[in-house]
């Protein structure tokens, strides 16, 4: 045995350099990260976790008042936190380019993309009504409206401020927020309620599907396309986030986790910060699916 008290010299003497190199490699300090939806679910806690890193965070979303809900709870929680708002609609080029010219303007060039901006419809259904979810009455204005938000919209993002990233020669990261439905069928299951015939069940919608897949598609193209300029591209595949469900759905997609439980909306942040800082450089095309196991059952 050694001399009494030599271990824990030891420990001390290499603990604070490793818990320093650990929190310098998820520092976020002097980079701005903007985010497409932020005044979403999801978007928020996107925001938080970046703040927690302390990077500047620029929430965009379509609403003025959505956006100034969203800053003022995080400024609460962050009250020494750098949030700017602006109002972007990312279906549409001519936004996404003028967001950025305010920006240019402001003198903040966007070191990290989330584009996690969507459309995620509610499935409820209504006896006696068509029920327009499923596949056969599934209405082409909201297949291109879902499209353009979820899709487009990341595509429009990544088309401007990658290329920003790009141009300045100094890397960048763009994370995609897909979902366990990028890799996983819908299991219409969940949604089926007694009484209601075959034809007049709700179901997920079809856009959901192909959008998430599409935003796995979209990373992996992105990931080799800037990557002699440093630009990493991820995406990250959230499973469900509890959010006030009904019992039965929350018992019913419960029963097929692992983990016996949904997500509570803060526990993705950890990955964010990973995916967004330099703990994860050496990783891009990949797709960081986070479903409590859902995926091996």
């Amino acid at each position: 045995m050694g001399k009494p008290g030599v271990g824990p010299q030891i420990n001390q003497h290499f603990c604070n350099p490793i818990i320093f190199m650990v929190t310098h490699r998820f520092d976020l300090t002097h980079k701005s990260a903007l985010i497409t939806g932020a005044a979403g679910l999801l978007g928020v806690e996107h925001a938080a976790a970046l703040l927690e890193c302390d990077a500047t965070v620029i929430l965009t979303d379509i609403s003025w008042e959505a956006l100034d809900g969203a800053k003022r709870y995080l400024s609460q929680c962050f009250p020494d936190g750098q949030v700017h708002t602006l109002v972007m609609d990312v279906s549409r080029l001519a936004s996404v380019q003028a967001t950025q010219a305010q920006l240019s303007q402001l003198g903040i060039g966007v070191d990290i993309l989330v584009n996690n901006a969507a459309i995620d419809p509610k499935v409820m259904g209504d006896q006696g009504m068509v029920e327009t979810s499923r596949l056969e009455n599934f209405p082409r204005d909201q297949w291109d409206l879902q499209i353009a938000v979820g899709l487009t919209g990341a595509f429009h993002c990544s088309q401007v401020f990658g290329a920003e990233m790009a141009w300045r020669g100094q890397g960048g990261v763009i994370l995609n927020i897909a979902s366990d439905l990028s890799v996983l069928a819908p299991d219409q299951r969940l949604y089926c309620k007694e009484g209601l015939a075959a034809d007049q069940q709700a179901v997920k919608p079809v856009t959901y599907s192909v959008i998430k897949a599409g935003l796995v598609g979209l990373t992996r193209y992105l990931a080799t396309y800037w990557c002699d300029q440093g630009v990493r591209c991820n995406a990250l595949s959230p499973g469900g986030v509890f959010n006030q469900q009904s019992e039965e759905f929350v018992k019913r997609l419960s029963g097929l986790i692992p983990l016996g439980r949904m997500a509570t909306r803060e526990e993705y942040r950890a990955a964010v910060q990973f995916l967004c800082s330099d703990a994860s450089r050496y990783m891009t095309g990949q797709n960081i699916v986070l479903d409590g196991g859902r995926g091996v059952w």
